[in-house]
């Protein structure tokens, strides 16, 4: 007879489980809150690498081109490209008629003066801007409207539209007109191509850009007269250069940014005077299409009736200047962003009161709907980035220091602690001979247990061992029990007890020791035959009551260990040397630790306030007026954490847990003696180096990235490799203290590249969860026992 089993009634979680899961399930949002930070920080960078793309000077970058394709009698025609009814004309200023124009702007130094001339001499200009400008500088393109000179575009990041793609060609355009409708409420018809220059130049690779470009509406201007002003001829060539001959009419062009322009500001004014004084206008493009539609009416026995650069605003109503409720404009493409600059229903006559259009702003659209709103946002967006980057720039400086500060203080610092520690004469005290207490916590480490054990088995030093078991449920005990057999071992001790954390099962051990001193260590770990002996000397000073040991990466064959082992010698270690000699050590690891059994009883045990429990041990022992000191010879090897997964559990733990501990002590700020020493020493310095330097140690990398896109990447490479140059003469004067050796610092260039952006973004997801109040347990790593020996010992 089958007869099926029972299912039983389920377990209920115990504390540490519900604990864990809700732990659990509060890490998605911060991570992702993390992520989200990070891609924002990303493409604010980005956003203003694209807006800051240098603007050089107006030259054609490709010369010699074939222009075959262009027709003879727009190469020998005016400066105005139109195409009305799609076939291309072009328009020449009239006589005693000077259209002046101004490329590359606005720039905050020059365009408001060059806005001041032209006012006092009561001159209108047309002003060709750069997108990117523009939304860097809303509030001088908003002013250049009101004071009534027109705007045309000069593509979003001054490129050379002949070389780019049908889809960059529009994105230069849509995202320019986005900006002007941003920072001023208009749109714009006027377009001029970057490095363009008179209409001869027109060739087979830019003339289908212009066709492309007047298909959607737009009036393409180049220059009869150019000035030279981006080269700094002097001021009296300027003056000549801008002069046109005979009396006839020009398209002048100067400059307003891309370079320095004081000689084009002192330049300006006396060209105005000579030109009115020669009796010349001076007039918008807009204002030329209306003289020149004017002129064309006049010839044909019509009335001038105001029309628009492109002459399509189809259904315009109204005398000449006046065309009120005129609506759409060349081209309007249905709305299109970047259309001849109407989205639709866009209404004509912006900068004029009730929609009347200007006649000297004539190609000007109102920006409505979605696209005034969208060129707002891209204004608030760029502003954001104006205001960030900057204040990035401070933050690298203040890290830059920092950084180097660090490296300088464990040079000099690590060096003193090295030589005193290692001199001929130097002794702690008598010897330590007493026996101690070795305590190993231990939850499932059925992979690890007997190495430690067995490692224990040849210690020179009188030793009891005990092993709290904190519930494993892999049979870490009976393990334990019949390792100790077998190697002969009487000194072991197993205590087994319900899982309850680290803390408590080290708490356990401390009661349960014989001896006045313990030495506490990870099941993971094994010691030298002379680490106790070492590790105990230091409690020959009666103020000691406790000291940190050498913990080594004894996995250190993997690219992962390797990188933890430059760090474990680099870091930890240079670290705790620096805080040794300054008598304010902030962590006792727990792979390798001493303590004085009545100091530890004294300050609570081992508290499960914070998930760095050597930290709090050891900021409790300062604060109970106990030295706390390094012993570089008491070395330890230990299992580092074999996947990028397991590494992320384990650093996420400590950097939280140390923000919990110093938090847990920040009343030691203003304690006296040694609890006060570490307060104003010992913590500040932890902060900066440990937390605050680290959270924005990325500066660095981002900045490079940057710099290499966006700026020189050979200088920004060059910067990076300095960097690291210096870094790898501190990691080799550590590796030179600890006699490691050097092959392993081969690996240090890809630990920069991949496990140092880890390990800040782990610092920055800690700190993320400090902030929103989030709460850990103490989390178990999975072992594979690999550390058998330790490394380099026989």
């Amino acid at each position: 007879m089958t007869t099926t089993p029972s299912r039983g009634r389920r377990r209920a979680p115990s504390r540490i489980e519900r604990a864990a899961g809700k732990a659990a399930a509060l890490q998605k949002p911060r991570v992702i809150l993390a992520g989200l930070l990070l891609l924002a920080l990303t493409s604010v960078m980005l956003l203003d690498g694209y807006l800051r793309a240098e603007v050089g000077g107006d030259q054609r970058v490709r010369t010699g081109a074939s222009a075959s394709e262009v027709p003879d009698d727009i190469l020998d025609g005016g400066p105005i490209l139109t195409f009305r009814g799609g076939q291309a004309t072009t328009v020449s200023v009239p006589d005693k008629t000077i259209a002046l124009t101004f490329d590359d702007g606005p720039n905050p130094t020059w365009t408001p003066e060059v806005l001041e001339i032209l006012e006092k001499y009561d001159v209108p200009a047309t002003f060709f801007l750069v997108g990117s400008m523009v939304s860097r500088y809303p509030d001088i393109v908003e002013d250049l409207v009101e004071q009534g000179n027109e705007v045309g575009i000069h593509t979003f990041t001054h490129v050379d539209l002949s070389y780019q793609s049908d889809a960059r060609v529009d994105r230069e355009m849509e995202q320019t007109q986005l900006a002007l409708a941003g920072a001023a409420g208009v749109t714009t018809t006027l377009f001029r191509a970057p490095y363009s220059s008179e209409t001869d130049a027109i060739d087979n690779y830019s003339w289908p850009v212009y066709q492309r470009l007047g298909e959607d509406g737009y009036t393409s201007v180049f220059v009869d007269t150019d000035s030279d002003d981006w080269k700094r001829p002097g001021v009296s060539n300027i003056i000549k250069w801008a002069t046109p001959e005979d009396g006839k009419g020009a398209s002048v062009l100067f400059h307003d940014a891309g370079g320095e322009r004081s000689q084009t500001i002192a330049a300006l004014p006396t060209y105005i005077k000579k030109m009115k004084a020669a009796g010349y206008t001076f007039t918008t493009i807009s204002g030329v299409m209306q003289e020149e539609n004017a002129a064309a009416r006049e010839a044909s026995g019509q009335q001038a009736d105001g029309a628009v650069p492109g002459g399509e605003a189809e259904g315009a109503t109204g005398g000449a200047g006046a065309a009120e409720g005129a609506t759409g404009g060349a081209g309007a493409a249905d709305g299109a962003t970047g259309g001849a600059g109407a989205a639709e229903g866009a209404t004509g006559g912006a900068g004029a009161a009730g929609g009347t259009v200007d006649r000297l702003q004539a190609a000007h659209r109102e920006a409505t709907g979605v696209t005034l709103y969208e060129g707002k946002a891209l204004v608030a967006a760029v502003a954001v980035a104006e205001w960030t980057v900057p204040t990035l720039s401070v933050g690298l400086a203040v890290v830059g220091v920092a950084v180097m500060g660090r490296f300088g203080m464990m040079l000099v610092l690590a060096r003193r602690h090295h030589r005193k520690r290692n001199r001929r004469r130097f002794s702690w005290g008598p010897d330590v001979t007493r026996p101690v207490s070795v305590i190993v916590p231990a939850y499932n480490e059925k992979e690890c247990i007997a190495n430690t054990l067995e490692s224990l088995a040849r210690s020179t030093h009188p030793i009891e061992i005990i092993i709290v078991d904190d519930g494993s449920t892999d049979g870490t005990s009976e393990i334990s029990r019949e390792a100790a057999g077998a190697l002969g071992m009487t000194n072991v001790r197993v205590i087994r007890q319900e899982n309850s954390g680290k803390p408590a099962a080290l708490n356990n051990g401390v009661r349960n020791a014989s001896h006045d001193i313990v030495v506490m260590m990870d099941g993971d770990t094994v010691f030298e035959p002379d680490t106790v002996r070492q590790l105990v000397q230091p409690f020959a000073d009666p103020k000691v009551g406790a000291v940190a040991g050498n913990a080594k990466v004894g996995n250190r064959n993997t690219i992962i260990g390797a990188w933890q082992h430059i760090e474990y010698v680099m870091g930890f270690n240079l670290d705790r040397r620096m805080y040794d000699l300054l008598r304010c050590m902030p962590t006792i690891p727990g792979a390798i630790g001493a303590f004085r059994r009545d100091a530890v009883l004294e300050v609570g045990g081992m508290s499960e306030d914070t998930l760095a429990e050597d930290t709090d041990i050891t900021i409790a022992m300062h604060r109970a007026g106990w030295n706390v000191v390094y012993q570089e010879h008491a070395r330890a090897w230990t299992e580092a954490p074999g996947s990028l997964k397991q590494l992320w559990s384990q650093r996420y733990r400590w950097s939280y847990g140390t923000m919990q501990a110093l938090w847990k002590h920040r009343k030691s700020l203003t304690d006296k003696g040694l609890s006060g020493r570490f307060g104003r020493v010992g913590m500040p310095l932890v902060v900066l180096f440990q937390i605050v330097t680290p959270v924005f140690a990325p500066l660095i990398d981002v900045f490079t990235a940057y710099s290499m896109i966006f700026i020189d990447f050979k200088a920004a490479l060059l910067a990076w490799f300095a960097v690291l140059c210096v870094q790898l003469v501190c990691a080799a004067y550590a590796f030179r203290l600890d006699r490691e050796k050097y092959r392993y610092l081969l690996m240090m260039p890809l630990q920069q590249l991949a496990y140092r952006q880890m390990m800040y973004l782990v610092l920055i997801h800690s700190c993320i969860t400090a902030l929103t109040g989030g709460r850990l347990r103490w989390q178990k790593l999975k072992r594979t026992g690999e550390v058998g020996t330790p490394a380099g010992v026989s």
